[in-house]
């Protein structure tokens, strides 16, 4: 199971993710999303990007969940691409070296997948945008732990906490550390009026079954 890191920063940074478009609630027009699944919630996190506060706020919020839980990281790795701003920021701001993995190896050149270094041995920190299936950190995750390093966490600014990627990061032993998720979002959502009190039943039958929804 994930752990939100500040539960009154996670209701703050809801409403600004819905305030700046960030996250588009459509419990009764569903968007289609790469995987083929049918989803009444569409998050763009690079939105985040386009507002200093918002993205600053965000940083500092998770450097400061890296220095409670993980002070003795050595490396911060984003994932590419959406991972890799926010992997900057905290890298600059704690001081550390940065590094990003591609989704797969590059074609030319030296051929890496592994951006800027990691060490065998070397403890790091991935930092996400968004977790759905949980996929792309836990390719991240996999490749760093394949040349030895120590992955104890990934840190992410939004998840929707669906059963099978928790599942998934249980058994690769990675805690997830998230600053808000679906269910502050939908809340906040509905109090903001931007969802009606009985869209919350669409919502939540959706985050219950996502593969099958809404048949």
């Amino acid at each position: 199971m994930y752990t939100i890191h500040d539960s009154e920063y996670s209701k703050k940074l809801a409403k600004q993710l819905l305030e700046i478009n960030a996250v588009l609630l459509r419990p009764n027009e569903p968007f289609k999303w790469s995987s083929g699944w049918n989803s009444p919630i569409y998050c763009d996190n690079r939105k985040t990007l386009r507002f200093p506060e918002i993205r600053s706020e965000i940083a500092d919020k998770l450097v400061e969940c890296i220095q409670e839980h993980y002070p003795d990281v050595e490396v911060i790795t984003g994932t590419a691409t959406a991972g890799i701003p926010h992997a900057t920021l905290i890298a600059d701001r704690i001081e550390k070296p940065l590094a990003y993995v591609r989704a797969r190896h590059k074609s030319y050149g030296l051929g890496k997948q592994i951006e800027g270094g990691v060490d065998k041995g070397q403890t790091s920190l991935v930092i996400e945008d968004l977790i759905s299936t949980g996929s792309s950190a836990l390719t991240v995750v996999d490749t760093l732990k394949f040349i030895g390093a120590k992955i104890p966490a990934v840190m992410t600014i939004f998840t929707y906490g669906f059963d099978t990627s928790n599942e998934r990061f249980e058994e690769a032993e990675t805690e997830v550390y998230a600053l808000t998720d679906f269910a502050t979002l939908t809340n906040v959502a509905q109090k903001e009026g931007y969802i009606e009190q009985e869209d919350i039943e669409l919502l939540n039958q959706w985050r219950a079954q996502p593969e099958t929804w809404p048949n």
